[in-house]
């Protein structure tokens, strides 16, 4: 399968796609409701649960809109590189784990989601001041160094 192939198989099955998927499988972090998929030897997350997906969007939304700062960008809606989406997904869950006081590592974002909207009351109320300081401190992995 081309790449060309790959990406309209892709958008047939982008309504199910998870939008911490990248961070799921990079293991930042787990979802008890994602399901991963093949697609032409590829590896994608899609959501089991249509409700906690578009809560999920919901928040990857606001987390990269407060992003901007901290990733360098002069406006929200530019697109990201793959390490700026790492960073609002993975600093952005680990920091809202923060402000939930809850336990290290982020098992399950679905929980998380929940925790936040039943503490805060709505996702746009969260103290996104605080969840990107970790944003901004999360450090993409290095690429290994040929020798």
């Amino acid at each position: 399968m081309d790449e060309s192939e790959f990406r309209q198989k892709l958008q047939s099955t982008d309504p199910q796609a998870c939008p911490f998927g990248k961070a799921i499988l990079a293991l930042c972090c787990g979802c008890s409701l994602s399901r991963n998929r093949a697609i032409a030897e590829r590896e994608v997350v899609i959501c089991a649960r249509g409700a906690a997906r578009e809560q999920c969007c919901e928040l990857y939304e606001l987390l990269r809109r407060n992003s901007s700062f901290a990733l360098k960008q002069a406006h929200a809606d530019e697109p990201l590189t793959h390490a700026g989406n790492m960073k609002v997904q993975c600093g952005g869950l680990h920091g809202l784990q923060q402000v939930l006081d809850a336990a290290e590592g982020v098992v399950d974002v679905a929980e998380l989601v929940a925790a936040s909207r039943q503490k805060f009351g709505s996702l746009e109320e969260l103290p996104y001041s605080r969840i990107i300081q970790s944003v901004a401190a999360f450090q993409v992995r290095k690429p290994r160094s040929k020798k």
